[in-house]
């Protein structure tokens, strides 16, 4: 027998006896079917399941939520109940719901800063994996294009992008800002002011810290510092917050499905299976915690040369493979251009700068197609 199965087989000489062993590992992961109330994470990736374990049949699991609904409580201890009966070897379920006054409207678990989010109508991670596949080229554009489209539509100003990207934040120099945010307040209500270009609402750690000084931080002090963008920056009215990632499946990654409740991810790769298989790992993540996968963004598609032949340099159909793994769409191939990699290095993203060209082009028809997707979200019935 495999090492790990929930089954044990004694055997005698004229019989075999069944014998069920669940046990915690097994029951989180039943647990995780259970959605929080209003949302499409379960209350294992919220962190609300401080204890789950299985004694004589009975199964014990402890939970500790932030809610000012009194039928929250009532409703996931009920779920939970029907949840666990469903598995093999529980005859009995008890369920203990420790309940904190929610001091405002955030994510289930977390008590932020009154307001800190209300505003915000959808929030999407921009994710990779992989280091060095023009991420943050990447997400500093769609935010432009998202900015310019909407503006179109007449709201501008509702493009946030918050850089999470602790160890090496280049969103700042790429859209063009410097300087240090203004705070608002004093002491512990004070609040951080996202600085703004191009129509799109910025924070970043690239504010915070000189350009020679490197962050040398361990994991909690990570955790602390996206809690703190999430919770303590005057974000707003915004129609779309972009966060854009560091590489990895780590401390940020985590603890921003916690703080914040996303509505959904994009996955950016390089077309090549050294980005690829990351990049599916990145997207894996993603859906484990219950973070729907918006779509696969592939960059440095492919090179024109002056001749107009094209030139796949990277190996060509990784983004549209990785899409159909993880069950999404591949929102668009970005071309690997000069004028990209120039305007991110002059602080005006080739959106603005070139908004008539081909490369822009790309960007707002992806632009075009998230906030389609988003729109159709917000429609379907809870």
């Amino acid at each position: 027998m495999q090492q790990g199965s929930p089954f044990l087989f004694a055997r005698g000489p004229r019989i075999t006896t069944l014998i069920c062993c669940v046990s915690s590992d097994a029951l989180m992961e039943q647990l995780r079917k259970v959605k929080y109330p209003g949302f499409s994470r379960d209350i294992v990736s919220f962190g609300l399941v401080k204890s789950a374990e299985l004694e004589g049949g009975v199964a014990r699991v402890a939970l500790a939520i932030s809610t000012n609904d009194p039928k929250v409580p009532k409703q996931l201890r009920d779920e939970v109940e029907r949840c666990l009966l469903a598995v093999a070897g529980v005859s009995r379920a008890s369920v203990e719901v420790s309940v904190q006054a929610a001091r405002a409207p955030a994510a289930p678990g977390v008590t932020g800063k009154p307001g800190s989010t209300k505003g915000i109508k959808s929030a999407i991670a921009i994710a990779s994996g992989k280091g060095g596949v023009g991420k943050s080229t990447f997400a500093v554009n769609l935010a432009c294009a998202l900015a310019r489209v909407l503006s179109e539509r007449g709201r501008p100003g509702r493009v946030g992008l918050m850089d999470i990207d602790i160890y090496g934040p280049s969103v700042p120099l790429m859209i063009g800002l410097q300087g240090r945010p203004e705070v608002e307040g004093e002491g512990p209500a004070s609040v951080l002011i996202p600085m703004e270009r191009h129509g799109v609402k910025v924070m970043s750690m690239g504010f915070l810290v000189d350009d020679n000084t490197p962050v040398v931080w361990r994991g909690p002090m990570v955790m602390k510092t996206v809690q703190q963008f999430v919770q303590n920056v005057k974000w707003g009215e915004l129609d779309v917050l972009l966060v854009d990632l560091p590489p990895g499946t780590g401390d940020a990654q985590l603890s921003l499905v916690q703080t914040l409740p996303l509505d959904g991810a994009v996955i950016v790769t390089t077309p090549q299976p050294a980005a690829t298989q990351v990049a599916l790992k990145g997207g894996l993540m993603f859906q484990k915690v219950n973070v729907p996968i918006l779509g696969v963004a592939e960059n440095m598609s492919y090179f024109v040369d002056p001749s107009g032949q094209r030139h796949a340099l990277f190996g060509a159909g990784g983004g549209i493979a990785t899409a159909e793994r993880l069950g999404t769409v591949l929102l668009g191939q970005v071309p690997l251009v000069q004028a990209i990699r120039e305007g991110g290095d002059r602080g005006i993203p080739v959106v603005v700068g070139e908004p008539g060209g081909p490369e822009a082009a790309v960007f707002a028809s992806i632009a075009g197609a998230l906030l389609l997707t988003l729109e159709k979200a917000r429609s379907r019935p809870m």
